[in-house]
């Protein structure tokens, strides 16, 4: 795929963030004995990856505004125009040594989403989407699965975790579609909608998410032919 200059910005910046991100998970790999050292150790490396993408994407485009999972939002000069950026996607995965983690970044133009990145650096798949040129994972063109029957789905969710904000036991429970496979917990939200738009998982739902969790998977789900939408009320999302 060919993309515009944005994208190229936005795949070189993820890559750079990945490289400083995927150092240190080896580092925290090796901390599993020591709590504190790993949580102080994770801490660090998401400012790093965050400063990167931050100096990257605004000194290049400086009058995009920023919305980021870190740290406030910054309002641009050109008010069409946004940044989506969510440095480390998966950072519990991340912290326990999981290597299930991703750097995710969004384009945001008059209100829509019209380029995403979502870069897994421990499997080496990068995964791009550009509005009305297809979804990608490195050079595979992606497309949704063709399941259409519940009881054939694998699906996955990203319902709050314990002792968040968010629906109790009792209704999580009763919004797990019953009919499906399985249904699973994976841990990043932005991979669980890379996945959606590879075909790896039939479907996804997730409760309290923010623009950066899901910003960048929803445009590669809709450009791999895929719906994405609210699932009741702000904050929870389906796709």
């Amino acid at each position: 795929m060919h993309g515009s200059a944005n994208l190229n910005l936005m795949i070189a910046t993820a890559r750079k963030a990945a490289r400083g991100l995927s150092r240190d998970f080896r580092e925290i790999q090796s901390l599993q004995s020591s709590i504190r050292g790993t949580g102080d150790f994770a801490g660090r490396a998401i400012a790093a990856a965050e400063r990167i993408l931050r100096e990257e994407l605004r000194g290049t485009r400086a009058n995009y505004g920023w919305t980021c999972s870190e740290g406030p939002a910054v309002d641009g000069e050109d008010p069409t125009r946004r940044w989506i950026v969510d440095p480390l996607s998966g950072r519990t995965n991340y912290l326990h040594g999981l290597p299930r983690w991703s750097v995710s970044l969004a384009l945001e133009h008059k209100g829509e989403i019209v380029s995403g990145v979502v870069f897994d650096p421990e499997r080496g798949e990068l995964f791009l989407a550009e509005k009305g040129q297809g979804a990608w994972m490195n050079d595979r063109r992606l497309r949704v699965s063709a399941r259409s029957r519940m009881t054939d789905s694998l699906l996955a969710t990203a319902i709050p975790p314990n002792g968040s904000d968010g629906p109790s036991d009792a209704s999580r429970e009763r919004e797990t579609p019953a009919a499906c496979v399985d249904a699973r917990r994976l841990g990043a939200a932005s991979l669980d909608l890379a996945y959606v738009a590879a075909g790896r998982i039939d479907g996804y739902w997730g409760s309290g998410l923010r623009s950066w969790d899901m910003a960048a998977g929803a445009i590669l789900t809709r450009e791999a032919g895929g719906f994405v939408g609210p699932l009741r009320h702000d904050g929870d999302f389906m796709a």
